[in-house]
């Protein structure tokens, strides 16, 4: 049975037997091979980091209205990183970012795990416990029979993978390698595709496309029936070509999966040969609600609202 503990460095994890387990690793790289890929990819160098700070800074103390901590080298580098250290690239993404969160309340005020806990434990939304090949962090969310819209709203599945997210883009090595995103559709009802709006999509598709600070590396859809097209057919006209390029059909065809994805990365239900507990959605959320005051933090920044 997973467990949830704490290493020597008082940081909480998922223990998931046989030497597995989920953690949230916010501890700078350091390692040459990080390094230099961060250079080759990034442009991060200290010259262009140091200069892309100062650049990006200048920027955000013109925006009166926006409340973030500007003087904290890590939130900056939060946004730079996706963006290659490009100052005003970032700036936009973070515009975006918190104009976001200001035009859908509902969505994204008190972004809490504490709000999510009962996503989590349905085991909808999760990280599988080893990063990919390229170290990209492999988001799963499981979103066809295990999804009770009854328990868990549609509302409440976009917060908690919120929540999950914004927890990677404080990750270096995610900011470095990216995500992966395993979208599992099996056992999806109509039932489940009537709580689709076109709204609703284009909506989750700005937010994919526009808004995250994440290098979102590709998406892949497994156990997907006829009734997936109806559902995909709802989010398509929003879909950039960007995206387009990165999304990956797979059905049950394990070998087409593990093609971009390693196998003993992957449990064995999606072909790999990852043999260790399956993830405690409760526990993971309770993991979270251990960061309750990084998620605090996070939640005070934003545009300042105009008081009616």
């Amino acid at each position: 049975m997973a467990s949830l503990k704490f290493d020597d460095n008082k940081v909480p994890y998922l223990d998931l037997g046989k030497g597995y387990r989920i953690a949230l690793e916010n501890t700078e790289f350091t390692d040459a091979k990080s390094k230099e890929k961060a250079a080759r990819e990034l442009r991060e160098t200290p010259e262009v980091v140091e200069k892309s700070m100062a650049e990006l800074r200048t920027l955000l103390q013109a925006e009166k209205t926006l409340y973030i901590p500007m003087e904290d080298d890590p939130f900056m580098i939060k946004f730079l990183r996706p963006c290659k250290y490009y100052a005003q690239s970032a700036f936009e993404l973070i515009q975006r970012y918190y104009r976001f969160r200001m035009k859908h309340p509902d969505l994204c005020d008190e972004l809490y795990p504490s709000s999510a806990k009962h996503v989590y434990a349905e085991g909808l939304v999760h990280f599988l416990p080893l990063r990919d090949q390229h170290g990209s962090r492999i988001l799963v969310l499981e979103c066809g029979k295990k999804w009770k819209p009854s328990i868990v709203s549609l509302n409440d599945l976009f917060r908690a993978v919120q929540i999950a997210l914004e927890a990677g883009m404080y990750e270096p090595r995610t900011q470095l390698n990216g995500a992966v995103v395993i979208l599992d559709m099996e056992g999806l009802a109509l039932s489940q595709i009537m709580q689709f709006t076109p709204k609703f999509a284009a909506m989750v598709l700005d937010w994919i496309q526009q808004c995250v600070a994440m290098r979102l590396k590709s998406v892949h859809i497994v156990n997907n029936s006829y009734l997936f097209n109806m559902l995909f057919a709802i989010f398509k006209p929003f879909i950039t070509e960007k995206l387009r390029k990165r999304l990956f059909f797979h059905q049950k065809d394990w070998s087409s999966l593990m093609t971009h994805i390693d196998a003993k990365c992957l449990r064995p239900k999606y072909g790999g040969t990852l043999e260790c507990l399956e993830t405690d959605g409760a526990l993971l959320g309770e993991m979270f609600e251990l960061y309750h005051k990084e998620y605090e933090l996070a939640n005070s920044f934003g545009y300042l609202r105009k008081k009616d």
